[in-house]
């Protein structure tokens, strides 16, 4: 008993709260369902009449509940229990009954229940496609509707619901079915019929579905039922399926006249008649149509609206090819436009659309003089001097049409118009600049491309809307330069290009247009004097840099694919090599096409060819670098040009190992080149990682004599003085020329001269015995190298000779007169070598 009761205080809550919208659909069939389920759990064996009603309430609102939240299949049971239920009370209350009156009382009783359980199924198998079922179940609510005639409405309503749903799943068979039964119920009784409006409605969708279903097949079906819809009930909508179900068929005029006829008394809006008169004449039925049309005029001559008969009646003409009516039409509404008849604003629109529409026609068959004619109709809307978006649109359009025509003064005309409506346009400046351009007025064309680009940078808000995108400008600034291209303009061309290049968001089309501009400016400077040359220059360095940055950027646009980014960079840093190799006379030019080169390889795949690229171009931009630091006056300037050689070459130092990998390079004289000018770099830098540098230097093997002298070179040439170091290269060198199989005398004689040079320098006032034991030593080798050859120079024997005499007679002054002898004994000894000159000196 307690479960009864929580089972039923359950279901009334579950009322109260959904009535007060605190639970949704879904949340009540639940707790409906839980309320249900304990109420049949607390049945007994011998339920009372109350009980069982209860239970048939509580089970038809449970199952339609679930019904009414797409989850028919869970209503099936609650259905059945429902069913069962009513059978227990029938037969519980013809027990009790003891005549036949009573028990045909609670047999209509029962019924009621037994009706709408039957219905509740019927939308329960329909919900879960059980089409049989379905049919089966309102079949039987159909044979109780003798005995039950108030629910002809309902179950008819139910019916075509369910041809509703079945239509609009294409499944024609079915809601035909369904269709036709929800109409022959709704007959059944008159006095609780649905009524013929909703009778018309049904027939109307029945002929509808026929009608889409096979109208060849089904024709006759569909005729039948729009015109039992029209005689239960006459309805525009009724009367414009008719016609299209008689247009479909290939009726003849003389039926579709009759059937318009049925209908002319009807009170239909404007805009009905409009799309019946278009019907017609979209499926060719000119005679009617047209005769309809003329018809609806007169109906409603004093509407406002009726310029919407007007357009429908030039669009139709100009559709089948009558443009000479047409045009007579159009003529009509000018006059009236000055004679009190005046279109609605939106019909006007739309009028101009028409004529622009045709102008545009004929303007891309290349019938100008035809095209300029209809935008004339469209001006002859507009008075003097009016200002107008559209207008300056339209000023522009003729504009082009006078310019196919070469007739320019005319094109200026209508220019200066469009600038009147609306200066800021780019399509404006657009036809300025054409005009321009076909005058060969090249300051002109470039002062107007210059407007364009300007006004492609921010979206105008001067312009239309529906007829600006964000890709205007460019279109616009690639047609410039197409025009300018086509009539040899290079200049104007170039500077279109350069915009062009800053707005393009496609990449492709960016990269195409650089490459144009590129090659543009290329044989502009080819043909240039050196004075004009250097700022073109310039314009080609931004555009490789250009073309590098979106090279970068590039990797987020999908379109752009791997392979058309490798295309893209190989073509450009060849271009920049070539240059570089042009402009060998000007080295900063060289350097900075060399720098941009690398720059841009470094988007290609790291294939032998492209590394080896790589290498020579960061070579040859440190080597300039080194160049021009030797030539620079500032210590500032010197000190940047050192660094940036130094980066150069440290880049260039990680890809020769990468490159060393991929092959033999014995020969190659690039780990010499990275040494000297590493060395140089950081020599005149006054780099304290130097010395570190040069251990590994000493220690090679393989190292040659001129790289040594030209070490040691360096390390004396301003700003760098590292006597030490370049001491102990003229040593390292002196050694090798030593070890040579045959000693070549003019290299030896060089290298020592320069070692006793750093050793002793000359005006020494005080000379250190460890020094002079040193000398003495290079003076003995040279002796000896002197003694075994001819070849040795005479003049370096000279310089041997009194180089020694002269240390002699400085070691006289100073009192040293036994290292006198000994230095100047070594002088005399070389003085026997000398050829022609020993007479002079003996």
């Amino acid at each position: 008993l307690q479960v009864e009761e929580s089972a039923v205080s359950l279901w009334n809550w579950t009322v109260t709260k959904h009535m007060g919208a605190v639970i949704c659909d879904e949340q009540r069939a639940k707790l409906r369902f839980v309320a249900c389920r304990l109420i049949c759990l607390c049945e007994g064996s011998d339920p009372s009449e109350g009980t069982i009603r209860r239970q048939i309430l509580m089970s038809m609102k449970t199952g339609k509940g679930w019904i009414d939240v797409g989850k028919a299949s869970l209503a099936d049971g609650f259905l059945e229990n429902a069913m069962n239920s009513v059978e227990k009370l029938y037969a519980k209350l013809r027990k009790g009954s003891e005549s036949e009156a009573d028990i045909q009382v609670h047999r209509a009783d029962v019924e009621k229940s037994l009706f709408k359980v039957l219905s509740y199924q019927a939308e329960s198998v329909f919900a879960q496609g059980d089409f049989q079922k379905a049919v089966m179940c309102v079949q039987r609510c159909k044979d109780m509707l003798m005995k039950l005639p108030k629910e002809t409405c309902y179950l008819s309503i139910l019916c075509y619901n369910f041809g509703v749903e079945t239509y609009e799943r294409k499944r024609y068979e079915q809601s035909s079915f369904w269709l036709s039964q929800s109409y022959d119920i709704g007959k059944m009784d008159m006095k609780y019929s649905v009524g013929k409006e909703m009778q018309a409605k049904v027939l109307r969708l029945l002929a509808t579905t026929y009608f889409e279903w096979d109208c060849s097949l089904y024709l006759d079906k569909a005729l039948k039922a729009i015109s039992l819809a029209n005689q239960e009930n006459l309805h525009p909508a009724g009367f414009f399926l008719k016609v299209k179900i008689l247009l479909k068929s290939g009726a003849s005029d003389e039926d579709i006249n009759s059937a318009l006829a049925e209908f002319m008394h009807l009170e239909m809006s404007l805009d009905f008649c409009l799309n019946t008169a278009k019907l017609l004449l979209e499926h060719g039925r000119e005679s009617v149509g047209f005769d309809f049309l003329k018809s609806v005029s007169e109906r409603f001559e004093s509407s406002p609206d009726f310029g919407k008969i007007t357009l429908l009646h030039i669009e139709f003409l100009l559709q089948n090819k009558r443009e000479l009516l047409a045009k007579q039409k159009i003529e009509e509404v000018i006059i009236g436009h000055y004679t009190g008849k005046q279109l609605l604003p939106e019909a006007l629109n739309q009028l101009h659309i028409i004529l622009w529409d045709r102008a545009a026609k004929h303007y891309e068959e290349k019938s100008y003089s035809e095209a300029l004619h209809w935008y004339n109709y469209s001006a002859s809307f507009y008075t003097p001097g009016q200002i107008d978006q559209n207008l300056a649109k339209l000023q522009r359009n003729m504009a082009s049409c006078y310019l196919h025509l070469k007739q320019i003064d005319k094109a200026k005309e209508a220019v200066k118009q469009a600038e009147r409506c609306d200066p800021n346009s780019i399509f404006t400046k657009f036809s300025v600049y054409k005009i321009a351009v076909m005058e060969n007025n090249t300051d002109k064309a470039v002062e107007a491309v210059t407007e364009m680009g300007k006004l492609a940078e921010k979206p105008s808000e001067h312009e239309d809307k529906l007829r600006v995108d964000k890709n205007t400008g460019s279109n616009l600034l690639s047609l410039a330069a197409q025009i300018a291209l086509e009539n040899d303009q290079q200049i104007v061309a170039i500077k279109a290009l350069e915009y062009l290049s800053e707005h393009l968001q496609d990449c492709q089309q960016l990269f195409a247009a650089l490459k144009c501009l590129v090659r543009l400016m290329l044989s502009k400077v080819m043909a240039e004097n050196a004075e004009k040359r250097d700022e073109d220059i310039k314009s080609i360095v931004t555009y490789l840099n250009l073309a590098h940055k979106k090279l970068a950027e590039s990797f987020t646009e999908e379109k752009f694919t791997g392979d058309m980014r490798i295309l893209e960079a190989h073509w450009f840093r060849k271009v920049a090599w070539n240059l570089a190799v042009q402009f060998k006379d000007s080295p900063e030019k060289m350097r900075d096409f060399f720098v941009l080169s690398f720059q841009l390889s470094q988007f290609c795949p790291s294939d032998k060819a492209v590394l080896i690229a790589q290498k020579t171009c960061l070579l040859m931009a440190a080597a300039v670098d080194l160049e021009m630091g030797r030539q620079q006056v500032t210590p500032s300037g010197q000190t940047e040009l050192f660094s940036q050689a130094l980066q150069h070459l440290q880049t260039c130092k990680e890809i020769w190992k990468v490159l060393k990998l991929t092959g033999d390079f014995a020969k190659d004289p690039t780990d010499t080149l990275l040494l000297l000018y590493e060395f140089e770099a950081r020599s005149k830098l006054n780099d304290p990682t130097l010395h570190n540098l040069m251990e590994s230097v000493w220690e090679q093997p393989q190292i040659e004599i001129k790289t040594l002298e030209i070490i040691a070179s360096l390390a004396m040439e301003s700003p760098a003085r590292y006597p030490v170091l370049c001491k102990k290269a003229l040593k390292s060198a002196l050694n090798l020329h030593r070890k040579q199989a045959v000693i070549d005398a003019v290299k030896f004689s060089k290298c020592l001269h320069s070692l006793i040079n750093i050793s002793l320098p000359t005006g020494l006032t005080d000379l250190d015995t460890c020094v002079l034991q040193e000398v003495w030593d290079y003076f003995e080798d040279a002796l000896s190298v002197v003694s075994s050859t001819d070849a040795y120079p005479e003049m370096e024997i000279l310089w041997l000779m009194t180089r020694a005499w002269n240390i002699g007679i400085f070691q006289y002054t100073v009192g040293k007169y036994k290292e006198a002898e000994q230095w100047c004994g070594l002088g005399m000894r070389f003085l026997n070598h000398l050829g022609s000159l020993k007479k002079n000196y003996e």
